[in-house]
């Protein structure tokens, strides 16, 4: 089955080239030119995952990104202008799954897409094995991607469950940014300091879903000037 993707920025010019390349792939692609458009097929169709332009007409980007977060935990790869650092940081901290900067190369934003569909999908497989992990009042079940605290599901993006996956079924070991971003969003981010960063903000947006209090949790847990791991 093709892949399906959604891309969403006013630039006619560069909507064209992404989608022309991506069919080139043999993906689907449908197209958006504001907020609100790109809001209405987004909660209108199923997408494996959304290229969204942080400008935009109407909504911004991170107000889409935002909305659509709290309804779906479709994949969302934020574009965002050169240098500006805050726009990466805040597509993030609205739920963005990674972010590529403008002018970009084409071939990098293919590869960015194919691996984090390529991760989605591989972590579905298997399902006739449902493998659950219950600790305190949290339920994870592994196969299906699903998060139950107290009984009622929790919406994590793929990001969030890949890190919380990461680091529920290694409970008590300790993780540092570097390792947790290699394994979790791939070895093109190792090394790079800012890129650190985004292990924080994902930790504290998880800690914001699971954690009954944020400051004081109860599951995932900061080794100061290390990392953070899950007591299990």
């Amino acid at each position: 089955m093709a892949n399906r993707v959604l891309v969403v920025d006013d630039e006619k010019l560069i909507v064209k080239g992404i989608k022309f390349s991506l069919e080139q792939d043999g993906m689907e692609v449908d197209t958006a030119y504001d907020g609100n458009e790109a809001l209405d097929k987004a909660r209108n169709n199923d997408y494996d995952i959304i290229l969204l332009d942080v400008m935009l007409p109407g909504l911004d980007g991170f107000q889409v990104c935002q909305m659509i977060r709290e309804e779906s935990d479709v994949p969302i790869i934020m574009l965002t202008a050169k240098g500006d650092d805050m726009d990466k940081i805040l597509g993030l901290e609205y739920g963005a799954d990674d972010y590529v900067t403008k002018p970009f190369n084409i071939l990098e934003v293919k590869a960015r897409i194919k691996a984090i569909i390529r991760r989605t999908r591989s972590s579905k497989a298997d399902q006739h094995k449902a493998r659950v992990i219950t600790s305190g009042n949290m339920r994870v079940e592994l196969d299906s991607r699903r998060v139950f605290i107290e009984g009622k599901e929790v919406n994590l993006t793929a990001r969030e469950f890949d890190l919380l996956e990461l680091l529920i079924t290694n409970p008590n070991k300790v993780f540092n940014r570097e390792t947790m971003l290699e394994k979790v969003w791939g070895a093109d981010y190792s090394g790079d300091e800012r890129a650190e960063r985004t292990v924080d903000v994902h930790v504290r947006r998880l800690r914001e879903k699971i954690e009954k209090n944020p400051s004081d949790p109860r599951y995932i847990h900061t080794k100061w000037g290390y990392g953070y791991y899950f007591e299990g």
